[in-house]
C-alpha cells in the first residue's frame, strides 16, 4: 500500500524554517454533544474510535483510520457555539491516498443526514470536497495530484485555483462498491488545517516567521498558504469571514492545531526562534505549546506524519 506523505526527504535542521519532514496531526475540536459528533465522524467520515479518557469533567475521544488519529473530540457542553465570523477553524482537511478512497468517503458524508455539503473544487494541486459537521466545523476531503504536475509562478509560488469539479461525475468515475464497503480500512491523514484569522500579516508573523512554515502562495487576496518541505500547504490563514477579529473567547470548535516534527533538535530550533521574539510558550521536552494571536493553541510534537510511518509507531 502506498503511503500518503506530505513531506520530502529529511534535511538538516534549519534555524529559520521547519523540517521538510514536518506534518499535521489530529485536530482537537471542543464539542457540545459528544455522542452526536462521534457518531457523525464515525458514520459520515468512516472513522473508528481509537482512544478515550477523562480529564476532570471533560471527556476526550480520539477517532481515526487504522491507528492514525484524525480528530480529537473534547466534550465541553455549555460553551457558546461556533461563530463563523470569529477567528478559529475554517476547515480540517483530510487527505486520502487515491481517488477511490476519496470517493468512498465523500459518498458516506453525502449520504449522512447530519452532513451539509458545501461544494467541490479542482485546485490544480488537488481535488477536494467540502462539508460542514453538525456543530459548524468545516471539513475538506481531498486527494493530491502528483507533485510532478504542480506548477509554479515566476516568483516560485505554487499555482492553485478553485475550478469547478462535478461531484456526480467524480463519484461515477471513482466510486467502488468494494472500497465503499470497507472505507474505514482506507488510510488517511490530516493533510492541512485552514484557519480563520483577523489579520493576514500578523498570521504570517506567527506561522511563518516564528513557527517556521514557508509561504507557498501569498498573492491571493485575503489568504496566505504555507508549508514545510515544498508541500502546497500544511496551514492556510484567511480573513474572508473574520477580517479584524480579535482573540476568540472560549467556545465550541477549534481547540488545538497539532504539528509533528521529526526530533528534539527541531523543537530546539523552534524554541530559539520563540525566545528571540520573546514569545510565551511551554516546553515539556517532547512538545512545545503556545497560542497564536487569536488564542488558538498550537502544539508542536515529536512524531511522524506519513501513514506508513504512523502505523509503525
Amino acid at each position: 500500500m502506498t503511503a500518503i506523505d506530505t513531506t520530502t526527504s529529511v534535511a538538516p535542521v534549519n534555524n529559520t524554517t521547519l523540517s521538510a519532514a514536518t506534518g499535521m496531526d489530529a485536530v482537537t475540536l471542543r464539542v457540545g454533544d459528544l455522542e452526536k459528533m462521534s457518531s457523525y465522524y464515525s458514520n459520515a467520515l468512516a472513522m473508528e474510535p481509537l482512544e478515550e479518557s477523562s480529564r476532570g469533567s471533560e471527556v476526550h475521544r480520539v477517532l481515526g483510520r487504522g491507528t492514525t488519529p484524525l480528530v480529537k473530540l473534547v466534550a465541553t457542553p455549555g460553551l457558546p457555539g461556533v461563530d463563523p465570523r470569529q477567528a478559529g477553524l475554517f476547515h480540517t482537511a483530510f487527505l486520502f491516498e487515491d481517488k477511490a478512497a476519496l470517493a468512498a468517503t465523500v459518498a458516506h458524508a453525502a449520504q449522512n443526514t447530519n452532513s451539509r455539503f458545501v461544494g467541490s473544487s479542482d485546485h490544480l494541486v488537488s481535488q477536494a470536497f467540502y462539508f460542514t459537521d453538525p456543530e459548524g466545523n468545516g471539513i475538506e476531503l481531498y486527494v493530491d495530484r502528483d507533485r510532478s504536475v504542480w506548477t509554479h509562478s515566476v516568483d516560485g509560488e505554487v499555482q492553485m485555483d478553485s475550478l469547478y469539479l462535478d461531484p456526480n461525475k467524480f463519484l461515477e468515475r471513482h466510486l467502488s462498491n468494494e472500497v465503499l464497503a470497507a472505507t474505514s480500512a482506507e488510510p488517511g491523514i490530516v493533510g492541512h488545517v485552514h484557519l480563520q484569522v483577523g489579520n493576514v500579516p500578523r498570521a504570517r508573523e506567527f506561522y511563518v516567521d516564528a513557527l517556521g512554515f514557508e509561504p507557498t502562495l501569498a498573492s491571493m487576496p485575503g489568504v496566505l498558504f504555507a508549508s514545510a518541505g515544498g508541500y502546497h500547504h500544511h496551514v492556510a490563514m484567511n480573513t474572508w469571514n473574520s477580517r479584524g477579529a480579535g482573540p476568540r473567547a472560549a467556545s465550541l470548535g477549534l481547540g488545538n492545531v497539532a504539528i509533528s516534527v521529526p526530533g528534539r533538535e527541531d523543537l530546539d530550533a523552534l524554541v530559539a526562534r520563540l525566545r528571540a521574539r520573546k514569545m510565551d510558550f511551554a516546553d515539556d521536552g517532547r512538545q512545545v505549546r503556545l497560542n497564536d494571536p487569536w488564542g488558538t493553541q498550537v502544539t508542536l510534537s515529536i512524531g511522524t506524519s506519513s501513514i506508513d510511518e504512523t502505523l509503525a509507531r
